[in-house]
């Protein structure tokens, strides 16, 4: 009798866990610079027009380092909207840790739990903001660039993680980790649980007349990123993130309506 109850709990938790799985779908959102031509009021009705319930801003719409008060009554009409606030940048950092400190103080006024940043790989600077995060309690959140950038490779973005609080991780840029030649799906296993934020953008190599290698900013799902393999992962991993909207080409970012309802497209019908 004992043995038929473990059986039957045991084959009630896996029924469970495969239903939990099966209703996952990552989070969505939108990275501000895909709106940078629009002034705030003009980017909120975009993400309401799209249905996009959580919002990273760049410091044009939402400024960490300006006016407080501005920016309590910009996270209002956001929250009157029904849409989270909920991280910024790429912020700016300075080699001051009391300069650093303001983008701490503005995430926690705004009930920001990680903050999107790039610094420069410098012990003193990472030693200072190491500091901040444990103080705080507030995650960082490293961006990759291009594979020339100072952190254009995960090799570099290890070079800072090895050493440091687990609260400081990756805002994986998807496009970007893809125009350097790697692979999505693998690099967010390979991040340990890390990757606290992702930039959702495609990138594409293609060969120019004169045989040059030129990198493309397309449509998300029409490039060389391995989003099949990084949506299952994410499922595996019920990665509680946003993936965030973005695009670095400026004609889409002209009119970027048909770019955005085409990545929560992509990601609707393959996040299954």
């Amino acid at each position: 009798m004992k043995t038929k109850l473990l059986l039957a709990l045991a084959l009630a938790s896996l029924v469970f866990t495969s239903a939990q799985a099966a209703d996952y779908a990552p989070k969505v959102g939108l990275q501000s610079w895909t709106c940078r031509n629009m002034k705030f009021d003009e980017v909120v009705a975009f993400a309401e027009k799209h249905g996009l319930k959580h919002l990273q801003a760049i410091g044009n719409h939402i400024n960490p380092m300006g006016s407080l008060d501005e920016a309590k009554q910009k996270k209002a009409i956001l929250d009157a909207k029904g849409i989270s606030f909920y991280t910024f940048g790429v912020a700016g950092t300075s080699p001051d840790k009391e300069v650093n400190r303001k983008l701490f103080v503005f995430a926690k006024a705004m009930g920001i739990k990680v903050i999107i940043v790039e610094p420069k790989n410098d012990k003193a600077l990472w030693d200072g903001l190491e500091e901040l995060v444990k103080e705080y309690d507030i995650k960082l959140a490293i961006h990759n660039h291009g594979k020339d950038s100072v952190y254009g490779t995960p090799e570099k973005v290890w070079s800072v993680l090895k050493d440091r609080d687990a609260r400081i991780g990756v805002c994986m840029d998807v496009g970007h980790l893809t125009g350097a030649g790697f692979d999505a799906g693998k690099e967010f296993v390979a991040y340990k649980g890390r990757v606290y934020d992702i930039h959702l953008k495609d990138k594409k190599t293609e060969k120019t007349a004169d045989g040059k290698s030129v990198i493309l900013d397309v449509m998300v799902g029409t490039g060389d990123a391995n989003y099949k393999g990084l949506l299952a992962e994410l499922k595996k991993a019920k990665w509680p993130g946003v993936m965030a909207i973005e695009t670095d080409n400026a004609t889409f970012a002209k009119e970027p309506s048909e770019f955005v309802a085409g990545a929560i497209k992509f990601v609707k019908t393959n996040a299954k």
